[in-house]
């Protein structure tokens, strides 16, 4: 029947009519329906175990005879009567032999004829002549070829059989037929060394049908059973001999292994199972069972309700096929009954069954019924042995007619009940409570070494095997009663979950895995549109109904799911998805099932409920003043360590049939946990503030991070569901608190740091330091300090980007100050060891005053001019080297802080300018003192050693400069930051150092600093006329001290190249004075004296004559001075450096040695255009120019200094000195350029300076005129530093804080810098050199003033341009009112 078909309307018209009626169609069809007792189920079991014991293959014991020979009786007539069942099948594969057969049968009768077989009936020499006689005929190539082709039966048994009575008949007499009987024993030995051939190498189960014909021809072989290792047998002669005689039955209770199962199953004694079989023995006999079998088959073909009918199936091709597989069954069991009762064949017909080839296609041993009909192993209790299948259509004389009076009775059979499914159950109820409660009962089939969960035993299904045969039970209810009283028991909680997995998968295992003779044998599942009706019905009943309890259970189970120790959920799911919901024959609806979802969300939403409200209660006390940050942290652990544990309990498996246990639990506790967390923390906040006392800052940070995991872990599971607060507005007072505590301890930090500091290099005693190791502690300990700050910040994980950025910008703040002070302290401690005095003058202090005027006079008497090196302490250079240190650290710690991010932030998230709060604001002037020209002479050289000092209005000093020795034009560049809130005035008194007595005043200034007047915020240079003579210049610059990440890192950041380069220059200045005396203009003279040496120029200068001939007009032109002049002449500062050198080289690091060179180099620079040309001035010089002689000895001196500091090695090319672009500096080229200019007339100088500021003019109008376009049109936005680009090189800001706020802009406004000096040339170096020229005083003063006006024109265009564009001016809305 096709596919289509299966899904007739029969079918469901069928089916529903069972349903609807909730009745069995075969159960309905008995007449007469009983309730089954326990003793009629214990008499059906005990007559079928008795049965079984009446048809198991008699046992057999050897008994010795006398008998007299008798003629010899061959048990067939012909060897082809023998063949005749494989010759009926010639083709069918079935029969044939497997491939490999043949070798392995021939390494057999190898062992046979070698002795090796261990079987006795193979030992006798007669049998070895037989196989050797056939070894021969079968070893030779052609018939072996063909075997290996054909592989069939009759061929190799007709060989053996010729041969084999070749060699028996030899030397016997024409009338002894003795031999012949031997060759049937012979052959029958072949037969079975062959079957054991099949056996040994698992052949069987593929050709079952070759190993029945081969079992059914050598039976045939062995009349009368005679021994085939008897001798006298096999030689057929008279005699003594022996024999096989069947056993007779003992009928003894002991004797029988099923009876004593179902005592065993009943609880019943042998005595009692004893007395029954003897009351009913003369009933329950073959005859009776034969007879059931006849009456059962006269029920089949007549279609009678005491069998299952067309009605019992779905589809009639079912029926068909269950009907014609019972039919070859009954004939097979009434074959068996025979063969072990030969008496009842004789009373019944003259005729036994007959082979019929046509059944080998139903259910011949090809049949998956086969093996539960015929039992292969002989050992096993079997009830009746089928060798072949056999045609009854002859077997007439006992089957019942239409008027058989075996149709009348309600009894109609013996051995079967008129119920059988409900016996069939109550006994299988029985028997696995039965093995359930022993346990000593090993459970059915044990595989691979592994004992099976014990449902049924080993013994009882034997039993139930028997019964179910017996009764015609088919395998499809057998497994569907199997499976209803699991489900019984298991509904009753009698069974465990394992037993349950255990009995489906005993259902679902393919026939060819389970045990033939000790299994229950069940139907592959899939064919369930052949199973009768009543099956299927009950199979969907049993589904649903353990559905329900599995439910129930998995319910149950999962409300303990919080606990501890929870039982597991997973056997439960997985009976549910691999045996309920994986079977096709279960029919639940989804809404059904999502109804149970939700009961169960619910149910698990509670017991979470339950569980919070438990953990409240331990972890909180009900008094609200005893409450802590700690009750919430606790509790918090405590949710938090529950939902750990369940999400790790469920981690491979997170949901249970859609539900999420940690899903419902979080939903649950977690708003509850942060609306009681919120609630506790604010009333904690609030009662300390009524109490006046301050929760400690790290209980706030631990009670952060512990709601912040909530909060993390309630974002993974609610997505979708805000928290209940703003942790980070609640707690962020704590931070700020941590900060303030930081800030008034960072200064502390940093003394204490300084104070156990002993600035040495970090290096073992004796050994060469590296670069690491080069500075001292206390600068690594103040930068751990400072990141320990900021990581304490970082390591909360503050979840608020703009509170995070707040932070960062006042911690910037707090590290600022930190380096600002540690700036101040080191630096004081440096320049107190860089001002101490030499040896000498230590020595001079303790002389009286007129002892110093003398020694002074002896000086200066002797000329005394050589200057020893400054013995530098190493600890200087270890401060030196910590700055340098700090500024890398502080570079570092910028890029780690992200400041661009936090400013950024910050910036998105400020209120609009129009709603921002007016506050005081703090402006910082950065006051450059330049220089001074024309000072007053205080010393009695005619000299002065000026120094600047600033202070204010109140007489407070607020800077101080250097000391720069023998000067009246001095030269300070040195600068300072003020900051105020208002106008300041500012006081620059110049004083003159004196080694002896007071500080002479030189002269004062005074500068109002107006932050009105600086609203542009750019520089501005003063010249102040001091109240005495000459005057000084002071650069000033203004900006507003902004609450931001990036001015506290700059400035910070300028506080140490500040002091860095303070440090550096007090370095140098200990140089300077050497570098000064050794390239002046005395130096220049001498080497222009021919003949005259340094050391003498003092001599003759002191001479009358020799300064008449310096001060008379040359007449003879003199030779210059050679390269070895020239050089020799600047040996003295190249040792002089060398020593210098050497002490540094100790301890700076590269970095630091690099940067006193370039600054060394810088001085260089400043002392050659000096001695080329005077300063920058309006009025005229009293310097010489110098002549050409001199010019080109100063640029040789000025190339030999450049190839010095540069220091590139002879041998490997390597500069190991200050790179070239370093020593090619705007100052450098200023220098050179002087080359150009130098000797050019007056006027050809003045139409070059007129020249070059009409280009200046015109470049500087142009920028103008870009910066007066649309914004559209300009890339750069106004305000800030972009928007000054366009600005004269003198009024751009440079050094301003913003573009200090790390090593980066730093360096690179730096660049800037010098690119802007190279690429707008101007005409200062020429105006100098016109300082020279008296005719040149008039432009002088010109130009001056043309400059001035050009500077504040393009001041005041830019101010108002600001102010135009930003609305009336950003900056300037915050200035104070004049």
């Amino acid at each position: 029947m096709s596919t289509s078909s299966t899904q007739s309307p029969i079918r469901n018209r069928r089916v529903d009519s069972l349903q609807s009626n909730g009745k069995l169609s075969r159960e309905g069809s008995y007449t007469h329906k009983r309730i089954i007792t326990q003793n009629d189920a214990y008499l059906y079991a005990l007559r079928v175990a008795y049965l079984a014991y009446l048809l198991q293959p008699r046992a057999r014991r050897t008994q010795h005879v006398s008998v007299p020979q008798a003629p010899v009786q061959r048990s067939s007539t012909s060897i082809n009567d023998l063949m005749k069942d494989f010759s009926l099948v010639r083709d069918s594969k079935s029969t044939r032999f497997p491939n490999g057969f043949m070798a392995e049968l021939e390494r057999r009768l190898t062992g046979v004829l070698m002795g090796k077989e261990k079987r006795p009936e193979y030992n006798d020499a007669a049998v070895k002549r037989s196989f050797a006689a056939f070894f021969n005929a079968f070893s030779e190539p052609s018939f072996r070829k063909r075997m290996e082709k054909d592989r069939r039966v009759e061929d190799l048994v007709l060989i053996f059989f010729s041969n084999a009575t070749k060699e028996l008949q030899k030397g016997k007499s024409p009338g002894d037929d003795g031999w012949k009987l031997l060759v049937d024993r012979h052959l029958a030995l072949f037969i079975r060394l062959v079957s054991l051939v099949l056996k040994d190498h698992d052949w069987v189960r593929d050709r079952p049908e070759l190993s029945g014909r081969l079992a059914t021809l050598e039976t045939k072989l062995l009349s009368n059973d005679q021994n085939l290792s008897s001798t006298p047998a096999r030689n057929g002669t008279g005699g003594s001999t022996t024999s096989e005689v069947v056993v007779p039955l003992s009928y003894d209770v002991k004797d029988m292994p099923l009876v004593q199962v179902v005592g065993r199953i009943f609880g019943v004694r042998n005595g009692v199972m004893q007395t029954d079989i003897n009351k009913y023995k003369a009933v329950w006999t073959e005859e009776a069972a034969l007879q059931d079998l006849k009456t059962y088959q006269t029920h089949l073909n007549l279609n009678t309700k005491k069998t299952l009918g067309i009605d019992d199936f779905d589809l009639d091709e079912a029926y068909d096929q269950w009907k014609k597989g019972e039919i070859q069954d009954i004939s097979q069991m009434i074959l068996a009954i025979i063969q072990s009762n030969p008496e009842l064949a004789k009373s019944t017909t003259n005729h036994l069954p007959q082979f019929n080839p046509q059944l080998s296609n139903g259910h011949g041993p090809d049949s998956p019924h086969f093996d539960t009909l015929r039992r292969t192993d002989r050992k096993e209790a079997s009830s009746y042995v089928i060798d072949q299948p056999i045609d009854m259509a002859s077997y007439h004389s006992g089957c019942a007619t239409l008027n058989s009076p075996y149709l009348d009775d309600d009894d109609t059979f013996t051995f079967l009940p008129s119920d059988t499914r409900g016996s069939y159950r109550v006994i299988l109820a029985q028997a696995m409570t039965s093995d359930l409660n022993d346990e000593k009962m090993l459970p059915a089939d044990p595989e691979n070494g592994t004992p099976a969960v014990k449902v049924l035993s080993k013994q009882s299904t034997e039993l139930l095997n028997e019964i179910g045969l017996r009764w015609r039970m088919p395998p499809v209810s057998r497994m569907v009663l199997f499976l209803d009283v699991i489900r019984e028991k298991f509904v009753d909680r009698e069974i465990s979950l394992d037993t349950l997995d255990a009995a489906f998968n005993f259902i679902k295992e393919p026939l060819s895995m389970k045990g033939k003779g000790s299994a229950l044998v069940f139907p592959p599942l899939h064919d369930r549109e052949k199973w009768p009706l009543a099956d299927t019905a009950l199979y969907q009943r049993i589904l649903t109904t353990l559905h329900m309890a599995l439910l129930r259970d998995l319910f149950e189970t999962l409300q303990r799911c919080y606990e501890q120790k929870p039982p597991s959920a997973a056997p439960l799911v997985y009976i549910l998805e691999n045996h309920i919901y994986d079977d096709p024959g279960f029919s639940e609806t989804s809404e059904k099932l999502d109804e149970y979802c939700g009961q169960l969300r619910e149910g698990l939403k509670n017991k979470a409920y339950d569980m919070y409200r438990e953990l409240l209660t331990k972890g909180v006390p009900s008094d609200q003043h005893t409450w802590e940050f700690n009750h919430v942290i606790n509790l918090g652990k405590a949710v938090f360590s529950l939902a750990q544990r369940i999400q790790k309990r469920y981690r491979k498996n997170p949901e249970i049939l859609g539900v999420n246990p940690l899903t419902a639990l979080v939903e649950t506790i977690l708003p509850l946990y942060a609306q009681d967390a919120k609630g506790i923390v604010e009333r904690v906040l609030i009662l300390s503030k009524q109490k006046n006392e301050e929760i400690p800052v790290e209980d706030g940070f631990v009670l952060y991070s512990e709601l912040v995991e909530i909060r993390r872990i309630h974002g993974e599971v609610l997505p979708n569901v805000p928290f209940a607060f703003h942790i980070e507005g609640l707690l962020a007072d704590f931070v700020w608190r941590w900060i303030k505590m930081t800030e008034a301890s960072i200064t502390d930090w940093v003394d204490q740091a300084i104070r156990q500091d002993n600035f040495s290099v970090r290096s073992e005693k004796g050994q060469i330091p590296t670069e690491d190791q080069r500075h001292s502690v206390s600068v690594i300990d103040i930068f751990s300090s400072f990141n320990q700050t900021i990581d304490r910040i970082v390591q909360l994980n503050w979840d608020d980007d703009l509170h995070y950025a707040k932070f960062m910008t006042a911690l910037a703040k707090v590290v600022g100050a930190g380096v600002a002070r540690y700036c101040e302290v080191v630096e004081q401690k440096f320049t107190k060891e860089m001002d101490r005095l030499p040896p000498e003058q230590e020595a001079a202090k303790n002389k009286s005053t007129q002892d110093k005027w003398i020694s002074m006079a002896k000086d200066a008497w002797s000329n005394k001019e050589k200057i020893e090196p400054f013995q530098f302490y190493p600890e200087s250079f270890v401060k030196l080297n910590n700055i340098d240190f700090a500024a890398k650290q502080l570079d570092r710690l910028e890029h780690e802080v992200d400041v661009d991010v936090c400013a950024a932030v910050i910036q998105k998230n400020a209120p609009p300018v129009t709603q921002r709060q007016k506050k005081v604001t703090n402006y910082v002037f950065t006051i450059k003192i330049v220089e001074a020209e024309d000072l007053k002479a205080c010393d009695v050289s005619g000299y002065s050693d000026p120094y600047v000092v600033l202070g204010d209005e109140y007489q407070k000093r607020l800077a101080k400069t250097r000391i720069i020795y023998r000067n009246l034009n001095p030269r300070w560049d040195e600068t300072v930051d003020i900051t105020t809130q208002g106008p300041l005035n500012i006081v620059a008194t110049v004083w003159d150092w004196d080694a002896m007595g007071d500080h002479d005043c030189v002269g004062r200034a005074s500068l109002k600093l107006d932050p009105s007047h600086f609203g542009d915020f750019l520089p501005r240079e003063y010249w102040l006329d001091l109240d005495t003579q000459g005057r000084i210049l002071l650069r000033v610059s203004m900006e507003g001290e902004r609450d931001d990440i990036q001015f506290y890192f700059g400035k910070a950041f300028r506080t140490l190249k500040r002091t860095e380069r303070d440090m550096t220059r007090q370095v140098t200045d200990k140089l300077s004075a050497y570098i000064n005396h050794c390239l002046s203009r005395r130096t220049l003279r001498s080497l222009l004296s021919k003949g005259m040496n340094l050391s003498n120029i003092s001599n003759n200068l002191s001479s009358v004559s020799s300064y008449f001939n310096r001060i008379r007009p040359s007449q003879n032109i003199q030779q210059p001075p050679s390269e070895a002049e020239i050089t020799n002449a600047l040996k003295p500062l190249f040792a002089y450096f060398d020593d210098n050198f050497a002490i540094m080289n100790q301890t700076l690091t590269n970095s630091s040695m690099i940067m006193v060179m370039t600054r060394l180099w810088k001085e260089v620079l400043s002392t050659i255009e000096s001695l080329l040309v005077p300063p920058l001035s309006d009025k005229l010089s009293q310097q010489r120019q110098l002549s050409q002689q001199e010019m080109d000895i100063v640029f040789k001196w000025l190339q030999y200094l450049f190839e010095f500091f540069h220091a590139v090695d002879e041998e490997t090319g390597e500069a190991n000195g200050v790179p070239l672009d370093v020593l090619r500096s705007p100052k450098y080229f200023d220098v050179t350029s002087l080359n150009f200019f130098y000797f050019d007339t007056t006027e050809s100088l003045i139409r070059t300076s007129e020249r070059m500021a009409s280009a200046t003019a015109a470049r500087q109008q142009t920028q103008r005129n870009r910066l007066s376009a649309p914004p559209s049109l300009s890339s750069p936005a106004f305000g800030g530093a972009a928007g000054l680009s366009g600005l004269p090189a003198a009024a751009r800001r440079s050094k301003s804080i913003m573009l200090s706020r790390n090593l980066g802009t730093m360096k690179k406004a730096k660049e800037e810098k010098w690119k802007e000096a190279q690429a707008e040339p101007n005409d200062d170096m020429i105006l100098r050199i016109l300082r020279m020229r008296p005719e040149a005083e008039r432009y002088l003063k010109d130009r001056s003033r043309q400059k001035e006006r050009l500077a504040a024109a393009a001041a005041a265009e830019m101010i108002v341009r600001q102010s135009l564009l930003a609305g009336g001016g950003r900056m300037m809305g915050n200035l104070p009112k004049r």
